[in-house]
């Protein structure tokens, strides 16, 4: 005789706890294993762009691509395809995560949100005070939000090489900040990073949106039914000056949260769930294998380039752990908050580390900060030298925190 009941009767609330922890579970796999992947795909840019093939590099990714439709045809380089396509699809996954975690997760509640929120400020001011302590002329600074993002594939592919040890409510402030870091630089790119706006596409896209919500409204559960309105909002978007990518994040905030009816998963975590893997093992990796490749023998470090680089690199692996730390204790310091059960100031300090770890979004900022090839690959090599500076430091720190932390639950 089975003594257990099924799924159906359990009680809501344990049902709901338990499959919010599987989805943290199979995100933090996900994403420890996509920083691996993302790893390969940054080594193989720089390798292939700084070998003999380094040409067919440049000319693969220019080679035209065109999209037709009877006698419209709408023709751009691959290049525009993976940066400004299939990474609207890595921001409608970002836009759901963002989504999910203020319905259910790290920022459901103030008194759980307010302290990764007042560190992710903190990583965002700092760097981008850092950077423009060494670029203030004009053609530089418009690279001071490069540094502000945190990569959550590579900061949590960082924390399972360090093991078990790692307390879960670290892994849960980190990935809260990584998250939030990305919000701050989705509106710091919808801000500071748009040409001049079209009200024509605002329209074309608030259609798309309205049409979205209309087919949510009359029940379309199949996410094929959704492909057209996307492209809609991403074409508005993309005509009003704004950058398309942001279109996810639209689409990826309006994604119901609440199962239908017939349902027992909500779209959001069912849609998500879907696109996490394709995001994490192909696009993201795509994009790295396209921008990451910086050819350093012919990169010339002249004409202020040298101080991108170097605002870049200092503003991750210092400007990132001095502002998260330090906003943390002040926030701790004046009673504002707590440090969650489990998470000691050694802990904070490992956060900080690992947040300098940016990639994804930081190569994506630079590309829209500058047109200047000479400081797009000073900013590239930047974020790539900031970034290995902090993996190297917040895997040290990590070891020797986590080794400590086993000798404390051994005894």
């Amino acid at each position: 005789m089975n003594d257990q009941l099924p799924s159906r009767h359990l009680p809501k609330s344990p049902f709901f706890v338990a499959r919010a922890l599987n989805t943290l579970q199979h995100f933090l796999h996900v994403e420890a294993v996509s920083g691996i992947v993302l790893l390969v795909a940054v080594a193989a840019a720089l390798l292939w762009a700084n070998s003999s093939f380094a040409h067919w590099y440049h000319d693969i990714w220019n080679q035209p691509v065109t999209l037709r439709l009877g006698d419209f045809a709408f023709v751009r380089s691959l290049h525009f395809w993976i940066n400004d396509a299939l990474m609207t699809v890595f921001f409608l996954v970002v836009g759901m995560e963002i989504r999910r975690e203020i319905h259910e997760g790290a920022l459901s509640r103030f008194d759980q949100a307010i302290l990764p929120v007042l560190a992710a400020v903190g990583g965002v001011v700092v760097p981008a005070l850092i950077y423009l302590s060494f670029n203030t002329v004009t053609g530089r600074s418009q690279g001071w939000a490069i540094p502000t993002a945190t990569d959550i594939a590579f900061a949590v592919g960082v924390l399972a090489l360090l093991g078990r040890s790692i307390p879960v409510n670290v892994r849960v402030f980190l990935l809260a900040l990584a998250i939030i870091d990305d919000i701050i630089a989705v509106l710091v790119i919808a801000l500071f990073y748009t040409s001049s706006l079209d009200l024509n596409g605002f329209m074309v896209a608030s259609f798309g949106v309205l049409m979205a919500l209309g087919f949510q409204r009359f029940g379309f559960n199949s996410a094929f039914a959704y492909v057209v309105p996307a492209f809609i909002v991403w074409a508005g978007f993309l005509t009003a000056g704004v950058h398309p990518t942001l279109a996810g994040v639209v689409l990826g905030l309006i994604t119901p949260v609440r199962s239908a009816a017939p349902e027992i998963v909500p779209p959001v975590i069912r849609v998500e769930t879907a696109l996490h893997p394709w995001v994490a093992y192909t696009i993201m990796p795509l994009f790295a294998l396209a921008n990451a490749g910086v050819d350093l023998r012919n990169t010339a470090f002249t004409g202020g380039a040298q101080f991108v680089t170097l605002g870049v690199a200092l503003a991750l692996c210092a400007g990132k752990p001095i502002g998260v730390i330090g906003a943390t204790w002040l926030a701790v310091r004046t009673g504002w908050c707590r440090l969650a059960p489990g998470v000691s100031w050694s802990g904070i300090c490992l956060i900080g580390l690992l947040a300098g770890i940016g990639f994804t979004m930081s190569i994506f900022i630079a590309m829209l900060a500058f047109t200047d090839e000479r400081f797009l690959d000073a900013a590239k090599f930047g974020v790539l030298l900031g970034s290995l500076i902090s993996v190297t430091l917040g895997l040290g720190w990590g070891a020797e925190y986590a080794h400590r932390h086993r000798e404390q639950g051994d005894h």
